[in-house]
């Protein structure tokens, strides 16, 4: 089987396909900084868009197993900020599994472009958790809580500003303690736009009036949130897989809890993750898209294979991805 084969030309970003963690394809395409025509390769960091809520779900599952919070907590009870409308009664269970109804700042459902969210209000501005809560915390419930799955974006918002109230510490500095260092997670983090460390990929949005790209800065978080927003490379992904399938970041447990089907139908949602159903079992993935970003990485856990597809110029890595399991059956 040649993984070669299935890339189109115009793909740009790196692809990594693992099994029993050897490499079985490593490679990358098109240029990290497209004006210096500096490439793309395997060292290259990428933003991941929502992708990191799995790292938020795994951070918020480690102190569930350490008594310090529980699945039934609720956020009334948790955050000392007046909610307004929105329910206190939320759980933590109902924040991961996307079933909380609050109201979202980005309502997928009904917005397509990220970048809209910009028109009035500053991306630069957006450098906290707490700089989101503006965008949200006047609106009403979309719907009562438990009663349907409804991807929401601010949920992982309020997940992460828990973190920060239990543990003391900004939230992207414990998912370095807790995840990324245990991980060996070197190249993984949550960077400022304005002041990205070095191999950091920019990300590139095609512009119908310049007829040409423009970066996507003005497009997304200045840096990333509990929503989304951790730069890292394909390796790192590799790792990550790793140590959770090792039970070096929970227990098996509590793994096997994370990758149950707690809500949606087509594409079910665990803890933090997203579940395809394939014959008798279920194939655990994470994504993320954003302006100039899209991103998959998927385990099966039954063939320990792992794929990982990123792009800076939000190239569609979904039919890819498709194309390689398919290609790996």
């Amino acid at each position: 089987m040649n993984i070669e084969n299935l890339i189109k030309t115009e793909f740009r970003g790196c692809i990594s396909v693992t099994q029993e963690n050897t490499p079985l394809f490593l490679k990358a395409y098109g240029y990290a900084d497209l004006p210096n025509k500096v490439p793309n390769d395997a060292e290259t960091k990428f933003a991941t868009a929502s992708a990191g809520k799995v790292f938020v779900a795994v951070a918020i599952l480690q102190l569930i197993e350490a008594k310090k919070l529980s699945f039934n907590d609720k956020i009334g009870d948790l955050l000392d900020f007046d909610l307004k409308a929105i329910d206190q009664n939320i759980t933590i269970e109902e924040l991961l599994t996307h079933t909380s109804g609050m109201p979202d700042y980005f309502d997928e459902s009904i917005m397509n472009e990220y970048e809209d969210l910009w028109i009035d209000f500053p991306n630069y501005k957006i450098r906290s958790n707490q700089d989101l809560l503006p965008l949200f915390i006047n609106k009403p419930m979309m719907y009562e809580r438990k009663s349907k799955f409804q991807y929401n974006n601010a949920g992982y918002v309020l997940l992460a500003l828990i973190i920060e109230k239990i543990t003391g510490a900004a939230f992207d500095q414990y998912l370095k303690e807790k995840i990324f260092i245990p991980c060996g997670m070197t190249c993984t983090g949550y960077y400022e736009l304005d002041c990205l460390p070095p191999k950091c990929a920019y990300h590139y949005i095609f512009d119908t009036d310049r007829n040409g790209y423009r970066t996507n800065i003005f497009s997304v978080d200045a840096k990333g949130t509990g929503a989304g927003g951790a730069f890292t490379t394909v390796k790192d992904i590799q790792l990550f897989w790793q140590g959770l399938l090792s039970y070096q970041l929970l227990s098996q447990t509590m793994i096997k809890s994370m990758m149950t089907n707690h809500s949606g139908e087509a594409d079910c949602y665990g803890y933090g993750i997203w579940l395809k159903k394939q014959g008798s079992h279920y194939l655990p993935y994470f994504q993320g898209s954003d302006p100039g970003v899209s991103f998959i990485s998927s385990c099966d856990k039954e063939k320990k294979t792992v794929i990982t597809l990123i792009s800076n110029y939000g190239d569609n890595v979904w039919n890819l991805h498709k194309a390689i399991v398919l290609a790996l059956k």
